[in-house]
């Protein structure tokens, strides 16, 4: 037992010693595979794959960048931790950037799924909900951040086999958790898909297309006629939309970025996304989901227009066109194609009473005496962007059929309104007596028909039935119009080219537009999602509330 005892320690230290040595040999092995050569005896080969060298990779540019920067090491070891959690190819343009492997022959391109891309919804990680570096998986569509080591894509990619993405800034695509990037013609339609692309000719042409496209789903859909996704009650906003991708020059002007590349607004960026959206014709599907202008809109209008929250679209196309307008004009001219399109003006002349008071005196002692009035006139000029047509009220009682009669008006007889002699009365700001003349006329002529009317207790819907011309509406025969210069000639005739319609009870109801497909000349009936083809004959037969004339050119 007593030499069992002592003869422990003697093992002991012979472990120790054989433990030494195989240290020692581990790291002569060690010191020979850094120098390049095989611990056996042969040379090592000069390129390994991604995986089995990416560690080594991440040395020597830890390395290189001690060297040039003169960094503490513990710093250095840091820095290169957050690199492999997010990719800071955007947060850190300063870093030089780790060179990636370009290849075409990726094995997993038949993976892709382009019937679960959907590029129209707003651009954030599905986990960390952050807007930062993204990348969209064309396997399942959904959205993640980063492609390193410890991001959210690299960590989709192992745990659910998808391999395919691309990043929805720099519209790269890779292959994960490989990290290669993949050089290949047939992702160039996701491209498309991701940020449509048009060339002047191609706008300049584009009025011309009679031909349609073909969805994925195998539905036919026409260029600038698709439908627009009814997020949540924001029919308002839809028919807005399709009435403003009438107007020739500001569907033209939004189609090519850079012609508001100046602008920072959010608000503008997104309208001309979706402009651009609406008319590409290599959509995946035959309809557009607002949803990224939806937010922009709520964020520029503090939520005076929001998502759920039924709204008036004159209201909209009122703020809309003041507020763009705002972030398109440049500083040293207050014009933007805005104004080019919409903006006209008015002479205003307004009556109203100025009342005083006569003081009498007699015996030195001061008395108010009687309180007279006199009537002042103001002229003013003042610039438009759409006209309010007041319509006449409806009858108060039943026929002998117990029904209420509709009344129906001609459009001529509300535009009475503007021939600079009839009065209209007012009472906000103050009781006066309103008389407006037209002395400029835009290009595109945006009326509206106050079909609603607020009180105390609810809203009031008028019924009344607007006559109008649906092409060759000649303004010069009805309200007095300015003569023009030597050099001009005077524009008057206008084609309607939009009428959004309300149906339905004040508060409850819908909206839904009929617009005009200027290559075939063809009516078409638009009420979010649901597109057919209508008559003219069916346009005038519906309750107009907003229209826009186009001028003849």
């Amino acid at each position: 037992m007593a030499a069992d005892d002592l003869s422990s320690p003697a093992r002991k230290r012979g472990r120790d010693e054989e433990e030494e040595e195989e240290e020692v040999v581990d790291g002569e092995a060690a010191q020979k595979r850094a120098r390049g050569e095989d611990p056996e005896g042969g040379a090592l080969l000069g390129l390994a794959n991604y995986e089995e060298d990416e560690e080594d990779e991440e040395a020597a540019a830890a390395a290189g960048r001690r060297r040039a920067n003169g960094r503490h090491e513990e710093e250095e070891e840091k820095e290169d931790e957050e690199e492999d959690e997010v990719d800071n190819d955007v947060r850190a343009p300063e870093r030089r950037p780790r060179q990636v492997e370009l290849r075409r022959d990726c094995p997993y391109l038949d993976t892709v799924n382009r019937q679960v891309l959907d590029f129209d919804f707003e651009k954030f990680c599905s986990i960390s909900l952050s807007n930062l570096n993204v990348y969209a998986c064309l396997v399942c569509g959904k959205y993640y951040q980063g492609r390193g080591l410890k991001s959210h894509a690299y960590t989709h990619s192992l745990e659910a086999g998808h391999h395919v993405f691309i990043n929805l800034q720099t519209e790269k695509a890779y292959c994960l958790p490989d990290g290669y990037e993949i050089n290949d013609p047939s992702l160039e339609d996701i491209r498309h898909v991701l940020n449509p692309r048009f060339t002047t000719e191609q706008v300049c042409n584009i009025d011309r297309n009679k031909q349609w496209s073909r969805a994925l789903d195998g539905s036919n859909y026409l260029p600038g006629m698709v439908g627009l996704n009814n997020i949540k009650e924001t029919d308002f906003v839809n028919v807005t939309i399709q009435s403003l991708m009438r107007i020739t020059p500001l569907r033209n002007f939004f189609l090519i970025p850079e012609n508001y590349r100046h602008s920072k607004s959010p608000l503008v960026h997104r309208f001309g996304e979706l402009t651009r959206k609406i008319w590409h014709a290599r959509n995946f599907k035959g309809q557009v989901s607002p949803h990224e202008f939806l937010q922009a809109v709520m964020k520029a209008s503090d939520k005076r227009f929001q998502i759920g929250v039924q709204s008036d679209p004159v209201e909209f196309m009122s703020w809309l066109l003041n507020t763009m307008h705002s972030k398109l004009k440049s500083r040293k001219r207050n014009r933007s194609i805005i104004h080019d399109c919409f903006q006209g003006e008015l002479e205003v002349v307004k009556e109203f009473h100025k009342k005083h008071i006569v003081e009498k005196k007699e015996d030195g002692d001061e008395q108010n005496g009687d309180a007279g009035s006199d009537i002042v006139t103001e002229t003013s000029r003042v610039p438009f962007l759409m006209l309010g047509l007041d319509l006449p009220p409806p009858p108060l009682f039943k026929d002998a059929m117990e029904k209420n009669i509709i009344p129906q008006v001609p459009l001529f007889n509300i535009l009475k309104k503007f021939d600079g002699e009839t009065v209209t009365e007012v009472v906000r700001p103050s009781i006066a007596r309103m008389r407006y003349r037209v002395i400029r006329l835009p290009k595109y002529l945006i009326l509206h028909m106050r079909r609603f009317t607020k009180n105390n207790f609810f809203v009031e819907k008028n019924p009344t039935l607007v006559n109008f011309p649906v092409k060759n509406l000649e303004l010069k025969d009805y309200i007095p119009l300015p003569k023009p210069k030597d050099s001009e000639k005077l524009r008057s005739k206008y084609d309607l080219i939009a009428n959004v319609v309300h149906d339905g009870k004040p508060g409850e109801g819908c909206y839904r537009v009929f617009v005009q497909r200027k290559s075939e000349e063809a009516w078409y009936e638009m009420q979010d999602l649901h597109v057919t083809e209508t008559l003219p004959q069916m346009v005038a037969l519906s309750e107009a509330y907003m229209q826009i004339y186009e001028q003849h050119e």
